[in-house]
C-alpha cells in the first residue's frame, strides 16, 4: 500500500522539484512528521528537510501574532467586559465564566469565516428582540438588561480585539482573520513553492488564503478523496471538496491534481457488535493478539471515544511490543484528580464542620493512604464508635501526630482564600511526591507533576488577574482548565502500533484500520450546540452546523478506509447512558453501497457466561463446631439466637459459631435497633427503682416530666454525644419522645381506671437449666426479660417491641409449626421462651399471661400470646399454664437437639420476597 503522502512525495521527487525549498502545509503537525519520515525513506540521498506546518501554525506564521491560550483569553475578555459594563449590570467572574467560553467560541467562528461582526451581531440582537416581543408596551427590567447584553456584543468584540492587538496576541479565529488580511504581504516576502496536502473542510479564511496563493502560481493543493465519492454528488464525504472544485476560480482553468481510485479495491471489512466499552476493548485485544510484528507496524487503532483509552491500554496483548499514542490522556481522568476534587469539595461545603464521609474519602484516598495508613485506621474506628457525623479541623488534626502537616494542608479551616488554598495544595503535592518516590511510582509522579503545573498556572493567573476572589470561583475555573489538560505519552512516533483519535488520523494511511465506538451519536457525533447562535442565523451566514460537522466525520471515516485492506469496525450493542446502542449510519452506508470487491462480514460478539446454579450453602458440623455449640449451650441459648436459627441456620452459624459481627460504621441516621435500645433503656431507668412496688399515678407523671432529659441522655449513651438538632435524627429524637409519651399516657389511663399494677421485675437477666434427653452436656436458655408485672392478680410477662406487631403474630394453632415459620411465629417463640425462663426461676401465681407491647400499635394494648383451637378459631387460650409450657418446651428441646446434632448440617434457607 502506497500512502497518500508517499504518493505525492514520489511525484515531486520524480519531477525534480527542490523539496528542501518547498513548504508543506498539512492538516496537523503529526501529518507533517509522517511526511518527513516518508521523505527520508524515499529520497535515497541526504537533503535538508523542508519546512512543514500544520494549517494552524501556517496561519499564525502569516498573521505575525502569538496564539493566546484559552485560559488567558478568558481573563482578558473579563477585563474588557468589566470595563465596558456598568457597575450595576456587572456579573461576578464566577457567573461570567459560565457563558463567556461559549461566546468566545462564537467569536472564534465569526473570525474564521471572515464575517462582518457588526452586521452579524446587530442581526443577532434583532432576533433576540423578536424572540422577546409581547403585547405589553413596557419591557421588564430583566428583559431590558437581557437585550442590552446582545446589543453590546460588538462593543465586547471590538474591546477584546483591541486589547489582544495591543499585546500582539490573538485567539485562533482572530489569527485566521489577520492571516487572510496579510496573505498578499506574506506571498511577496516568501517566493518558495507551497504545497497544501490532505485538506477537506476549510473555513472561509483558509479558503481565501489558499485561493490567493494558488493564483500566484507557486502553490499547489492535493486533495485526498477517491473518485467514487467525487462522482456521487450526494455523498457527504465529498460535500466540501466538490464545492471547492466547482466554485473556486482556480479550477475554471485547472484540473484537480491527484486522481484517486483506491476505494473500490479489495477490502476485508469486519463489522463487530459487542456489549459495552469494555467488551470493545477486550475484543480489540483479541484481534491484535493474532497480528505479527509486521502487521502491527501497519495498523492504526482509532478510538471514537477518548474514554476507551485506558480500557484499550489494559487490554493490549503481549505481542504489542511498540506502541505510539498520539492522543493525550485527559488529566481529569487521572486517579489524583479525585483527591484534589474532594479537597475542593470539603472546603466549599463546610458549614457545620466537615462531613465525615468527605473526611474519610480524603484520608483513605490511595494517594494519601500509604502516608496515613495506621493513623487513618484508628481514626476511622473512632468515628464509627462515636457516630461523629460532622467534624472540625481541631477534632481531626490531633489524631495524626506523625503527619500533621499533611492533615493541616487538607483540612485547615477558613481556607477559602484562593492563594492560601493553592499554597496548602502545593504542600500536599510535595508530601505525596515523597511518598511516590519511595514507592517508585513513576506514573503517579508524572500525574503529580502535571497537577503541580496546573496549580502553578492558577497561582500565576491569580497574581496577574485579580478577578478570582473566592474559592468557589477558583473551583469553577480549575474545572474549566482540567477539561482541556492532557498528559502526553512519549513513544517512537513511526514504530509499532498507532493508537489515535479520529482527528489525528487526517492525511495518514494504514493497511489495517480498527475503529471503535462506531455508534450513532459518536461517529458522527450528532446534534450538539455549544453556541449562542441560532441554527437559522448560522445557515444565513454559512457558518458550520451539525450537518457540516457530520460531513466532516463522514470524510474522515471514508478517507481512513480508502487505502486500507483490512478494516475492523467495532460498535457498542448495548444502551449505555445517552447512547442507545445503535450502530452508526456509516456502517449502514457501507452495507448499502456494497462494493463488489469489499468482503463485508458481520460479527455479533457476546461473552460466554456460564450458568451458575444458585445452590444453598451447607455447613457440615465438625468437632470444632460441636465444641462451640457446647460453649453456647453452657452459657445459655438466647431467644434471639434460637429465632435466628429458625430464620436461617447459616445466619446462626455466622453470628454465633464464627462470631462474625457487622463492621462498625458511622450511623449517620439513627438505626432502628438504636431507637429500640433508647426506648428500652429509658423505660428501664424509669421503672427499675419501682421493682416490688405498686405503680402510682404520681410515678408516671414524674416519668412524663423526665422524658426529654432521659431520651437525650440515652441517645448520648447509645448513639452520639453530639446533640440531635438537625434533619432525620431530630425527627427520630422526637419520635422516641412521642413513643414514650404515648406509652406512659396509656399507663396513666390504666391506673386512673383503677388497675392495680405491681412491678415485679424490670430488665432482669435470667437463665434456666434444661434437661434434654440425648444430649450429654448441660444446656441453658437465657435472656433479659423486659418487664414482669402483676395487674389485678394476673401476672404478665411483657416484651417491648418498637416495631409494629399484630395480635395474629402471637397466636399458635399447631405447635409443630412454631420452629419452622419465622415470620409467623417468632414473636410467640420469644415470649414463651421468656415465660419458660421466668417460670423456672420464680413461683408465679396463676394465672400467667405473656405477650408484647408494640409501640407502633399501642392502641391494641397488651398483645397476649394465645393458643388457638384448630377446630374452633374463636376459641383462644391466653393463660400460659403448665400444659402450654410443656407443649412449648417439647418444641424448644427438639430445636436445640437439631442445632446440636452432629449429623444435621447448617443448611441455608432460600430467601423469598426479601424474607427468609
Amino acid at each position: 500500500m502506497t500512502s497518500f503522502i508517499a504518493q505525492i512525495l514520489q511525484e515531486y521527487l520524480k519531477s525534480g522539484v527542490n523539496i528542501s525549498e518547498t513548504i508543506f502545509i498539512l492538516p496537523s503537525r503529526r501529518a507533517g512528521s509522517f511526511l518527513l519520515n516518508e521523505l527520508a525513506k524515499l529520497s535515497g540521498q541526504n537533503l535538508f528537510a523542508p519546512k512543514t506546518y500544520s494549517i494552524e501554525e501556517f496561519a499564525q506564521e502569516v498573521s505575525g501574532l502569538d496564539l493566546i491560550g484559552n485560559t488567558n483569553c478568558l481573563f482578558e475578555f473579563y477585563e474588557v467586559y468589566y470595563e465596558k459594563t456598568k457597575p450595576e449590570n456587572r456579573e461576578s467572574f464566577e457567573t461570567f465564566i459560565a457563558w463567556a467560553q461559549t461566546l468566545l467560541h462564537d467569536f472564534n467562528e465569526i473570525d474564521r469565516y471572515l464575517i462582518d461582526y457588526k452586521k452579524f451581531f446587530n442581526y443577532l440582537a434583532e432576533i433576540q428582540d423578536i424572540n422577546h416581543w409581547y403585547l405589553q408596551a413596557e419591557k421588564t427590567e430583566l428583559i431590558q438588561n437581557y437585550l442590552k447584553f446582545w446589543h453590546k456584543l460588538p462593543e465586547y468584540y471590538e474591546g477584546l480585539k483591541e486589547r489582544l492587538d495591543h499585546k500582539q496576541q490573538a485567539y485562533q479565529g482572530l489569527i485566521y482573520r489577520e492571516a487572510a488580511s496579510n496573505i498578499s504581504t506574506y506571498c511577496r516576502e516568501n517566493q518558495q513553492k507551497h504545497v497544501f496536502l490532505g485538506f477537506n473542510a476549510l473555513n472561509n479564511a483558509e479558503q481565501e488564503i489558499i485561493q490567493y496563493m494558488l493564483a500566484q502560481e507557486n502553490t499547489e493543493i492535493h486533495w485526498d478523496l477517491d473518485d467514487v465519492f467525487l462522482a456521487d454528488k450526494t455523498h457527504s464525504a465529498s460535500m466540501f471538496i466538490s464545492e471547492y472544485l466547482k466554485k473556486w476560480s482556480f479550477y475554471e482553468h485547472q484540473k484537480a491534481k491527484s486522481k484517486i481510485d483506491v476505494f473500490r479495491g479489495k477490502k476485508n471489512i469486519n463489522v463487530i457488535g459487542t456489549a459495552k466499552n469494555v467488551g470493545q476493548a477486550k475484543y480489540l485485544g483479541e484481534i491484535l493478539a493474532n497480528f505479527s510484528q509486521d502487521q502491527l507496524e501497519k495498523t492504526a487503532v482509532v478510538l471514537g471515544e477518548e474514554d476507551l483509552l485506558l480500557p484499550v491500554l489494559n487490554s493490549l496483548p503481549p505481542n504489542v511490543e511498540d506502541l505510539n499514542i498520539t492522543m493525550g490522556f485527559p488529566l481529569k481522568n487521572a486517579p489524583l484528580a479525585s483527591l484534589f476534587e474532594k479537597i475542593f469539595h470539603i472546603h466549599l461545603n463546610e458549614k457545620n464542620g466537615y462531613y465525615y464521609k468527605d473526611v474519610i474519602s480524603i484520608i483513605n484516598h490511595p494517594a494519601l493512604y500509604e502516608l496515613l495508613r495506621t493513623e487513618a485506621e484508628k481514626f476511622n474506628q473512632k468515628l464509627s464508635k462515636e457516630n461523629t457525623v460532622y467534624l472540625s479541623a481541631k477534632e481531626i488534626i490531633p489524631h495524626f501526630e506523625k503527619t500533621q502537616d499533611l492533615i493541616k494542608a487538607c483540612f485547615i479551616e477558613n481556607n477559602d482564600h484562593p492563594e492560601s488554598f493553592i499554597a496548602q495544595i502545593q504542600i500536599t503535592i510535595q508530601m505525596v511526591k515523597k511518598s511516590y518516590e519511595k514507592q517508585q511510582n513513576r506514573l503517579g509522579l508524572e500525574f503529580l507533576y502535571r497537577f503541580h503545573q496546573v496549580f502553578n498556572k492558577l497561582q500565576t493567573l491569580l497574581q496577574d488577574y485579580p478577578h478570582i476572589k473566592s474559592l468557589k470561583s477558583m473551583h469553577v475555573f480549575y474545572r474549566e482548565m482540567m477539561s482541556t489538560e492532557n498528559l502526553n505519552f512519549q513513544g517512537r512516533p513511526f514504530k509499532g502500533l498507532q493508537l489515535m483519535g479520529m482527528l489525528e488520523s487526517r492525511a495518514l494511511d494504514f493497511e489495517t484500520v480498527i475503529i471503535t465506538s462506531v455508534n450513532e451519536g459518536i461517529l458522527p457525533s450528532g446534534k450538539s450546540n455549544n453556541s449562542f447562535l441560532p441554527f437559522e442565523l448560522k445557515q444565513q451566514y454559512k457558518l458550520p452546523t451539525y450537518r457540516e460537522k457530520n460531513a466532516v466525520y463522514t470524510y474522515h471515516f471514508y478517507r481512513l478506509l480508502q487505502r486500507a485492506k483490512n478494516v475492523y469496525l467495532l460498535y457498542n450493542t448495548e444502551p449505555d447512558g445517552l447512547n442507545n446502542g445503535e450502530k452508526s449510519r456509516f456502517i449502514t452506508q457501507l452495507e448499502i453501497e456494497n462494493q463488489p470487491a469489499h468482503q463485508l462480514k458481520k460479527i455479533q460478539v457476546s461473552p460466554q457466561v456460564p450458568a451458575i446454579k444458585q445452590e444453598m450453602n451447607v455447613i457440615t458440623k465438625t468437632p470444632a463446631i460441636i465444641e462451640r455449640l457446647k460453649e453456647i449451650a453452657a452459657r445459655g441459648f438466647s431467644p434471639s439466637a434460637l429465632t435466628t436459627y429458625v430464620r436461617n441456620p447459616i445466619d446462626f452459624y455466622s453470628q454465633y459459631i464464627l462470631k462474625i459481627k457487622d463492621p462498625d460504621v458511622v450511623e449517620e441516621t439513627v438505626a432502628y435497633n438504636t431507637l429500640g435500645t433508647v426506648i428500652h433503656d429509658s423505660l428501664e431507668n424509669f421503672y427499675k427503682p419501682l421493682e416490688g412496688k405498686i405503680l402510682t399515678q404520681s410515678n408516671i407523671e414524674g416519668f412524663i416530666q423526665k422524658i426529654p432529659e432521659e431520651v437525650a441522655l440515652q441517645f448520648q449513651n447509645s448513639y452520639s454525644p453530639n446533640p440531635m438538632k438537625y434533619g432525620k435524627n431530630l425527627l427520630i429524637f422526637e419520635v422516641a419522645k412521642r413513643y414514650l409519651y404515648n406509652f406512659l399516657n396509656e399507663e396513666l389511663t390504666r391506673i386512673k381506671n383503677g388497675a392495680v399494677v405491681e412491678i415485679l421485675m424490670i430488665e432482669k437477666k435470667l437463665d434456666l437449666q434444661l434437661r434434654i434427653p440425648g444430649l450429654d452436656f448441660p444446656v441453658k436458655i437465657g435472656g433479659k426479660v423486659d418487664r414482669v408485672e402483676n395487674v389485678d392478680g394476673i401476672t404478665r410477662i411483657v416484651d417491648y417491641k418498637t416495631g409494629k406487631v399484630l395480635q395474629n403474630q402471637l397466636e399458635v394453632v399447631d405447635w409443630d409449626l412454631l420452629t419452622t415459620d419465622y415470620d409467623k411465629y417468632s414473636k410467640s417463640f420469644q415470649v414463651l421462651t421468656y415465660a419458660s425462663i421466668i417460670s423456672g426461676n420464680l413461683n408465679l401465681l396463676p394465672p400467667v399471661e405473656a405477650g408484647v407491647i408494640s409501640f407502633k400499635n399501642l392502641k391494641s394494648g397488651f398483645l397476649k400470646f394465645a393458643k388457638k383451637d384448630a377446630s374452633r378459631s374463636k376459641n383462644k387460650k391466653t393463660e400460659v399454664d403448665a400444659e402450654t409450657l410443656e407443649a412449648f418446651q417439647q418444641q424448644l428441646k427438639a430445636l436445640i437437639i437439631e442445632i446440636c446434632n452432629p449429623e444435621i448440617a447448617f443448611v441455608e434457607k432460600e430467601i423469598k420476597n426479601g424474607n427468609y
